[in-house]
Order: structure tokens, then sequence, then C-alpha cells
């Protein structure tokens, strides 16, 4: 049998569930996303005893495979908690965990009291190590299919054509701890686990293609720098401080990562709508032992979109975790993310360039123009975790975990890495055997004569755990090439003498974020300088702005001249000399136009008006892939079978996409200040406060603003007007302009760009 059917066979049994809730509910009754469990709960406490209910349909686990890859027939529930009653871990069962024994009802706790003493041991052994880096991150399984586009460069089985390959997807902010907020400015993670059935590969990256360093050396010390400041731990998940502007201005390598982190890219709207990148160059061997470098690149299907810095501020404080509920709840709402897979390719020369580009410098990216990024399979994310513990934080991502016809280059940087993913996770995950945690299990069989350990889960068998071994047979072999064995490339490493030296292709630090800054529209020029003004006024010490300007001067001197205005400070002359490139149209985010699949849109209801509309909008909307949250001035059923999933005291301009104001809904009686902050805007017009808020954050953050009906009132009253607005008397007026908008992301055009 092949080891991919049982999986396959798990995974349909975990479907089935699925399927069953999709076939019985209609496309207007999709449930709205955020239900705690699978069932709703009784009012009163249940007492007959009864099997755990099912996970939520959105939900997996990893596949049921031993320690040792081998398939299993087990359903994906087997690891899951099994029995109707409470019992110790060693399944003995337990009558009374509310009350430790004592000598008498008012006596001493007794340390005989067995059941306490593993409860209270456990519960203090919960928490393992964050991660130093992307310590804050969100998790989602899902499946990548191969177009047969990379098989005439690489081997892999994972690129043949057709091939489904399941995957573990993890998303991640770099300098936040665990409990920091989703939307701070920062570098994205974008870690993928392919479970090949030849094992494991790991594709490592981030949402921008460029590193801060050149060298992993220095890796601990641009980390220590970003972090907090070691004597008042503050400030949390910002680089808005002296230490990392520091370092940045001092290594200006770092000004091309900077300058990407100062633009849009550094605060994604979602993970959906976030690219990735591999940063690194790899190489890839094809069946004849052939050899092509090449760059990963991950396109999100939805198109590149940002939050502004008010967005940002604002989500950051109504819903710290805002980008995870986004994932999670697109996936349960049956929007479920996706992106294409593609690599830019080129010649494997002796020394390593393209077009004066050196490929092993991670401070550099090879223009699509010059290198076009060609599709070679799409990932889709179709599963949120059970478990967040079991799944999303003891997960382990290695760069060194790669499948043959996949291998690295000497970028040092990547020599680095590939040495630290694994000793980390020596303390991280208690020891050498975190391969054996069921989410990272590979789905192919494992034979590695590794033994004990902490943790060791698999019970080996023989006496010969060595290689090569005459006794248990000989087993386990040596695999030839053609066996699927991976083969190190047989590069040639010129003579050369030990020296801790750069190369000088490594020494220009300015020209790609030239590039970048020159590439960029208008509007987002105006966020970068917004973004670097704001940080470095955060900044104590004036030595610092002063040495960050200069490497603006040497980026650009409009850039520089800009921020320089915004610091109160004089702007220096440029100290290195460079051309004006040619901009490059794919760095820019603004431009196109994308699907609306799993947009959110806000549809402010009033409960006496006309909803026999809201309904025909909502239906609409929901068969054009778009999720539609009505928010009324109070919850629970407004009639003609709808319900409001928002109110206006809960609701905020940062979770919609879009807003349609399809009613003018009078105060409501918590529209009162000491009640709800919100409501203490200023009387423009006789509708609800809450409701100009919204309407007016959307309108300030050029997202779609939409009036129908009595709604138009409210916009009209408010004077919203130009791009991206539109008003009607219904939705048929209404919403085939709505979906245009939306296909754009935001109508950028309503407010000009200063100079």
């Amino acid at each position: 049998m092949s080891p991919k059917k049982p999986v396959a066979a798990a995974k349909k049994a975990a479907g089935e569930v699925v399927d069953a809730v999709a076939d019985a509910v209609s496309l207007a009754e999709k449930p709205v996303p955020g239900a705690p469990g699978s069932e709703p709960p009784s009012l009163e406490e249940p007492t007959d005893p009864r099997e755990m209910p099912p996970p939520k349909p959105d939900q997996q686990q990893p596949a049921p495979l031993s320690p040792t890859g081998a398939p299993s027939s087990d359903p994906p529930t087997a690891s899951a908690q099994q029995g109707a009653y409470l019992t110790t871990a060693t399944g003995v069962r337990i009558g009374d965990s509310d009350h430790s024994l004592k000598a008498g009802p008012r006596g001493p706790t007794l340390l005989s009291d067995h059941h306490l003493r593993e409860k209270i041991m456990h519960f203090d052994h919960e928490r393992i190590p964050e991660r130093v880096v992307h310590a804050r991150g969100a998790g989602a399984h899902g499946t990548f299919v191969a177009n047969g586009a990379a098989s005439s460069v690489s081997r892999a089985a994972v690129f043949a054509q057709g091939e489904e390959t399941p995957v573990f997807v993890r998303f991640s902010t770099v300098l936040g701890s665990r409990g920091s907020a989703d939307t701070v400015r920062d570098t994205r993670g974008f870690a993928t686990k392919f479970y090949t059935r030849e094992g494991n590969w790991d594709l490592v990256g981030n949402n921008i293609p460029v590193f801060f360093i050149q060298d992993g050396i220095k890796f601990p010390d641009v980390i220590h720098a970003g972090k907090p400041h070691p004597d008042r731990e503050i400030p949390q998940a910002q680089s808005a401080h002296d230490t990392f502007w520091d370092f940045v201005s001092l290594h200006t390598e770092a000004q091309h990562h900077t300058l990407w982190n100062m633009s849009d890219r550094g605060i994604p709207r979602s993970y959906r709508t976030m690219e990735g990148f591999g940063v690194h160059t790899f190489r890839l061997v094809d069946a004849e032992g052939a050899t092509t470098l090449c760059k990963f690149h991950w396109k999100p299907r939805l198109g590149v979109h940002s939050l502004t810095w008010e967005e940002a501020q604002l989500a950051g404080g109504v819903d710290p975790d805002f980008h995870r509920r986004d994932l999670y709840d697109a996936i349960e709402s049956g929007a479920f993310p996706a992106w294409d897979l593609g690599i830019q390719t080129f010649p494997d020369t002796p020394d390593q360039m393209f077009e004066g580009i050196d490929l092993l410098d991670s401070t550099k990216l090879v223009p699509e123009e010059l290198a076009a990024v060609q599709v070679i399979g799409t990932l889709t994310l179709n599963g949120n975790p059970t478990n967040f513990f079991a799944e999303t934080e003891q997960v382990a991502f290695h760069t060194g975990h790669l499948v043959p016809g996949i291998d690295g280059t000497d970028d040092p940087l990547l020599m680095a890495r590939n040495f630290s993913y694994l000793d980390t996770q020596l303390t991280r995950l208690a020891g050498p055997n975190f391969n054996q945690i069921p989410i990272n299990r590979p789905h192919a069989p494992v034979n590695d004569n590794h033994r004990d350990g902490f943790h060791q889960q698999a019970v080996h068998g023989g006496v010969a755990p060595y290689s090569p071994s005459s006794l248990d047979g000989g087993c386990p072999f040596f695999a030839g090439a053609e066996d699927g064995a991976f083969i190190d490339v047989p590069v040639t490493v010129p003579e050369a003498t030990k020296v801790r030296e750069n190369p000088a292709s490594y020494d220009d630090h300015f020209s790609q974020a030239r590039l970048f800054w020159k590439s960029m529209s208008p509007v987002e020029q105006e966020h970068i300088v917004q973004a670097y003004s704001f940080e470095l006024g955060k900044c104590y010490e004036q030595a610092i702005k002063e040495r960050q300007l200069l490497a603006l001067a040497n980026i650009d001197e409009e850039l520089c001249a800009a921020v320089a205005q915004g610091l109160g400070l004089p702007a220096p002359e440029q100290t290195v000399a460079y051309d004006d490139p040619e901009p490059s149209p794919a760095l820019s985010q603004v431009g196109g136009t994308w699907p609306a699949d799993g947009r959110i849109v806000g549809v402010v209801v009033d409960p006496d008006g006309d909803l026999a509309a809201v309904a025909e909008l909502r239906e609409s909307l929901l068969a054009s892939g778009v999720l539609p949250l009505l928010v009324a001035p109070r919850g629970g059923e407004l009639g003609e079978g709808l319900v409001a999933q928002r109110t206006f005291a809960t609701a905020r301009s940062v979770e919609f996409d879009a807003l349609v104001v399809a009613g003018a809904t009078a105060p409501a009686p918590d529209a009162v200040p000491s009640r709800d902050s919100k409501a203490g805007g200023s009387p423009v017009t006789t509708a609800d406060p809450r409701i100009v808020l919204m309407a007016e954050e959307c309108f300030r953050h050029c997202k779609p603003v939409v009036a129908m009906g009595e709604g138009r009132s409210v916009v009209d009253d408010l004077g919203l007007a130009g791009a991206g607005v539109v008003t009607g008397d219904g939705p048929g007026d209404v919403q085939a302009d709505l979906m245009a908008l939306l296909g754009t992301h935001r109508s950028w055009e309503r407010f000009a760009v200063t100079g």
C-alpha cells in the first residue's frame, strides 16, 4: 500500500463531517465564523455522561502516523482525548476534581493526594520556552498541488505534475512575544512544512524578500537590537526605539530590508493578502544531476494589501488577535486562503551572479522584470488546528530540512540558519526527538538509527543501531540515487584563504533600496515617509536620528528631506553616488485588481428599516464569495431571518473591507459616552454616532463606503463623496459597484498626496 493512501483515507474521514455540514447548509445559511465549539451549549450543566463532541468542521489534526512515519488506519481523532469520564493520566476515573484530599474539612492538605500532585505538576509545566524570534504566530493545515512546471529543473517529487502534498503553514511576527499584538509594524514569517513522500521539506521564509544582514553571525545582534530594551523590557513588538535604529544606521546593509519594513509591507491587511519569499537562493537538481539556482515566491491569490497606520493602531487595541482571527475565520467560513508558489531561476554559474546581482547576498533581490516568476503550484489552506499548542506551538521548522532535488547554497546567512533552527529545538522542545511530535512527523518511513533521548516515542527493535551492520539482516541499508537518496551536489569550492571578510559585491547597500523607493506609487511613498518620521521620532538620541538621515540621503534625497522635515532636522547631502534605476512594478501593491473572495463587508442595519433589501444584499454578497456581517444597535434576531453578528458597541471599522450603510438608525439606548466612549462624537447627523464613526473611518482609510436606501441620509449629512463612495435605492443599484471596488481594495485617489 502506498504511504499516501492511509493518510488520504484519514483525510477523507476527517472531511466527512465537513461535507455533511456543507451539504446541509444552504448558501444564505452559511454559519458566521467564531462559534467556540461544534455544538451550542445547554443552559444547564450537563450531567449525563457522553463522549466528547466532534471537532468543528474547519478543524484538522495532524495525520495519524506512527513516530517513525508508518501510516495508520486510526481516525484523526485517535490522538484526541477519549471516553466520557474524567481520568488521571494513566486512565483511572476521577470522581472529584474540585476538592483536594484533607485531614478533615478544615485540616491540612495531604501529600498522599495523588490526583492533586499529578494535576498541579502538569499545570506547572504546561508552558515551554517561546521562540526567541517569531514567538507570536498562527498556523493552519492545507495542501500544495504542483502543476509540473518545476519538473524540468528539479527531481523533487513534490513538484511532479498533479502531486498533492499535505502542508502546515505558520505565519508570525519577528520581534514580539507570544502575547503581543498581531498588527504591529514588523517583518512576518511565512513558514511552510511540506509532508512530501520523500520526507519533510521546510520552506522557512518571510513576507519581505531581503533580510537585514548578510552574514548569520550578526543575527543575534540585529535581534537583540530590535527586541525590547533589556533594562525596562519596552517597547514590546516594535522597532520604534533607539537600539534598533542605532544598529541599522551603523550596519547600512540593513537599509534595504528596513525600507521594506517602513513601507506598507510592514503592516499586512491579512495573512491572506501577504506575499511570501524564501529570501535565500537555493539550488535545484534535476533527474540528470544538472543544477539551477532559484528563489521561491508565494503570490497570494487575493493580491498584496496592507493596513493603514491608523487602522493598525486601532486594531491593536480593538482586537490584538486581528490577523489570526482573520485567518481562522476565513477558513471556517469556507473562504480558503490560496497562494501560487513560483520560482525565479538563474544559471548555476561559478560566480553565482545574475545581471550584476550577487545571488548569495540575502540583502538583494532580483527584480521580476529581469527574471520572471514562474508558477509551479498552488497552496490552499483549508483546515484550522484542533489544538494550538500541539500543532502551531510545537511545529518545528528547519531550513536544513530538504528533499532530493532541492539543496542549499553558500549564502552565509542560510548556513548559520541551518545551525540555529536545529539547535533551538533542543531547548524549546526539550530534546532531540522533536520530529516525533505529531505535527512534525514525516509522511514517509523513518529508520534513522537514532535512539533514546528525551521524549522518545518510538519503540525501536533490533540490536544494531549503526550502519553498516551484519546483524538485524543488515537493515537499514544505504540508498543510491536510483532509490531516491539525497545527493549532495558536488560543487567546486575555489581555493581560498580562511578570512573573516565579505566579497566586494556585498558592499553595495543602497542601490536596491533606491530601486524599491522609486518603484512605489506616490501614496506608498507617503506612507514610507510617515513610517520613518514616526519611528525615528520615537528615538531619544539625536545622533541616531542624524545617522539614519545620512543613510536615507544615500537612498533618495526627496525621501531624506521629507523625513528630516518631520524630525525638525536638516537634510544631509548624499555620500554615495547612485543611478536612477528602472522602477519594478512588481514591487508596488497598488494598481491591480483581485478577487473579492473572503472579503468582509459590514452592513449597518436598522431593525425598523427595509430588512428585505438587507436580506437580498446579504444573499447576493454570499453568492459572490463575500462575507457580510450585520451590524445593528442590538444583538439577536432582527427579522426577515436576519441575525446581527455585531452591534454598534462591538464593531469597529478595521474589521471590514467595506461598509454598507443600509439604515439611518437613531441613537440606541447605549449611545452614551459613559457606556461606550465611541458614542461621544459630535451630532453631525441624527443617526447613532457609532455609525458616523465607522463611516468616517472607512472613508478616511480609503475603503469603499456604500449607502443604500435610508442609509443615504447618513452619507449625505457627512458629506462623504467622490472615489469609492456609492449610493442607491437598493441592492441592485449598489452591488456591482461594491464588488468592483472590493477588487481594487482601496480608493487611494480619494485623497491627494502631499508634495
